[in-house]
């Protein structure tokens, strides 16, 4: 859920390992509008592996608007960062807006599983920091036409990267109804998923889905009286569920942890944020195999090789202040986990 900051103070330029950028900025203003979600948090975790250390590399695996980059760009003026991102409006808004850090901003088109292939071609054996902040951005939720936000009536398309994958209509429109009921009720965590599933086969012969308002009105209906009357909008976690089976997300993850895990140096940091509780579940579940001795419990003496090869900075999952989600309500239901490299893997 990736979100912006004000621009920083003009830096300078350094010359970059990485070489020219896969997707350049195009002119024009970043429309700097959202906070970045727990910003200050999510810097100062990273700091320790960041500050005083001359070309250190820093991965933001979910670019968005650039807001998490900008402050680290801003604050640690020696490092170099990547940014990685599936949707290519994302990149190219944050390319304008972190142009002023010249070569030391380098963006990439591609999602955050592909890091090990995207570090071998930018020749970047290990890196010292990385940020995930997980879920749809607000560039998503704000282009009604994109068909995230259930709010708002639009093609029911929901791609992250617009270019390749299918929509969501093709999923209502094509899967069977157990796919369609397991999907809901995985996803989604939704009571009424075989409900909703079974109306949408009914309906879908009918008429085809194309638009969003029509799958609004339909989950309403489907779903018994008293349960619309509390929780908010019925729809959201059928959107939910729709959105994550569309872009991949958690089988996406589940790849992506480990392999960030692999790449961090010693001393390095991964902070991971998180808007529903498979994305944290999946998380607490991969950082702590991490932070776990490999030896049999009642082992005298633990050998270096089968210690833990990561440290928790979190005790549990920490979420935003009040005061952020006052001013900045899309941090409500944000969870971070930290975790530090304290050594290689024997």
């Amino acid at each position: 859920m990736n979100a912006t900051a004000k621009p920083p103070a003009a830096p300078g330029g350094t010359s970059s390992p990485f070489g020219a950028p896969d997707a350049p900025g195009t002119p024009g203003s970043g429309g700097h509008a959202h906070v970045p979600v727990l910003l200050d948090r999510c810097v100062n975790l990273l700091a320790p592996a960041l500050e005083d250390r001359p070309g250190a590399v820093v991965v933001d695996a979910t670019l968005g608007m650039g807001g998490h980059s900008e402050a680290l760009l801003t604050r640690f003026p020696q490092v170099r960062l990547v940014g990685l991102d599936r949707d290519p409006e994302a990149l190219a808004r944050a390319g304008r807006r972190l142009a002023p850090f010249g070569e030391r901003f380098t963006p990439v088109h591609a999602v955050y599983d592909e890091l090990p292939a995207v570090l071998a071609r930018l020749g970047v054996p290990r890196i010292d920091g990385i940020l995930f902040d997980l879920g749809v951005s607000s560039l998503q939720l704000d282009e009604a036409e994109r068909g995230f936000a259930y709010a708002q009536d639009a093609p029911l398309d929901m791609r992250m990267d617009p270019t390749r994958g299918i929509t969501a209509a093709e999923v209502l429109n094509t899967y069977p109804a157990a796919d369609l009921a397991r999907i809901l009720k995985v996803y989604g965590e939704e009571r009424f998923a075989r409900r909703i599933a079974d109306t949408v086969v009914r309906e879908r012969e009918r008429e085809p889905f194309t638009d969003s308002a029509r799958l609004v009105d339909l989950v309403r209906n489907a779903i018994p009286a008293a349960t619309r009357r509390t929780g908010g909008n019925p729809a959201k976690r059928t959107f939910q569920a729709l959105r994550i089976e569309v872009n991949e997300e958690l089988p996406v993850l589940e790849r992506a942890l480990p392999a960030a895990v692999a790449a961090l140096a010693v001393g390095g940091r991964i902070v991971v944020l998180s808007y529903h509780s498979l994305e944290d579940r999946m998380t607490k579940r991969a950082l702590a195999v991490g932070a776990t001795s490999k030896a049999p419990p009642d082992l005298p003496v633990v050998p270096d090789e089968l210690k833990p090869t990561l440290k928790l900075l979190t005790r549990a999952s920490e979420g935003a202040t009040e005061e952020e989600v006052r001013q900045n309500p899309r941090a409500a239901s944000a969870r971070l986990r930290a975790a530090e490299r304290v050594r290689e893997d024997s």
